[in-house]
């Protein structure tokens, strides 16, 4: 898979993908990296840690989260996605379910579109992926928990949104999937999914796995979002031995090395 200038082998290796809240209201870090220097600084560290794409979001999606305009979450990304590709060698994905702010940020720089919302409902989204030519993150979400049977039903949506995609005349090498771990589900549910991503590689697309901090993590364990980094890594793990194609995470560093060991034993 290409994403910006660099190939990813996406069938026997998981990358990683870290996160820059640009936000201040992010349930993890908000505040922490919304000026632009702070930005800079912990992208840097990130690929210094061994980030492969660095993903910018402008708008916190943590239940209870307060809406912000196009306008407003433009003015948030479209600079720091401008001064990361002109400073460092690396793909940035937006995080963004709004037209109107993924156009600016490819237009500033970004690779990757990355959308959280049920796209199936959004084609203006697919219609912009489409036209851009980037590779997309689709995400399996509702507007409402309103499942008839929450197993199955999960499995359809994941077909149902490969192909929308597919039908806008998005190639499925452009097209990673995320289960969407958080979106439109119980705790219970959250777990089901985790238990069973092998479900992920029937698709054919490659898929990411987005759990870092979650709060399956914090339930589980009753820790605060700042403690949750040994449960991210139990995630991890089961992302890698079911061949996800990337993590998205906070913590780069102890990931990286999490799925170079795993890996290790995994490939020998």
């Amino acid at each position: 898979m290409l994403i910006g200038n660099r190939n990813f082998d996406v069938k026997n290796h998981t990358y990683i993908m870290g996160i820059l809240n640009v936000t201040p209201d992010s349930f993890s870090d908000g505040g922490l990296h919304n000026t632009a220097d702070s930005a800079l600084s912990h992208a840097d560290r990130m690929i210094k840690e061994g980030a492969d794409i660095i993903d910018v979001g402008g708008e916190s999606t943590r239940p209870g989260f307060i809406e912000v305009t196009a306008a407003e979450e433009i003015e948030r990304t479209a600079p720091i996605i401008e001064k990361i590709k002109s400073e460092f060698n690396i793909p940035v994905s937006i995080d963004t379910y709004k037209p109107e702010t993924a156009a600016a940020a490819v237009k500033a720089g970004a690779d990757l579109i990355n959308d959280v919302k049920n796209i199936t409902g959004w084609p203006a989204m697919l219609k912009l992926i489409a036209d851009t030519g980037c590779v997309c993150c689709l995400t399996h979400n509702r507007d409402e928990y309103n499942y008839t049977d929450f197993k199955n039903d999960f499995y359809m949506d994941l077909q149902k949104i490969c192909n929308a995609a597919l039908e806008y005349g998005i190639p499925s090498d452009k097209i990673i999937l995320d289960p969407g771990i958080g979106f439109a589900k119980t705790y219970e549910d959250n777990l089901y999914v985790l238990n069973h991503l092998d479900v992920m590689n029937s698709f054919g697309c490659s898929w990411l796995l987005g759990t870092s901090r979650k709060s399956v993590i914090g339930k589980t364990l009753d820790l605060p979002a700042d403690e949750r980094l040994e449960g991210t890594l139990a995630t991890t793990a089961l992302g890698v031995l079911n061949k996800a194609s990337f993590v998205r995470v906070h913590d780069v560093l102890e990931n990286k090395r999490f799925i170079t060991m795993l890996e290790a034993i995994k490939n020998a």
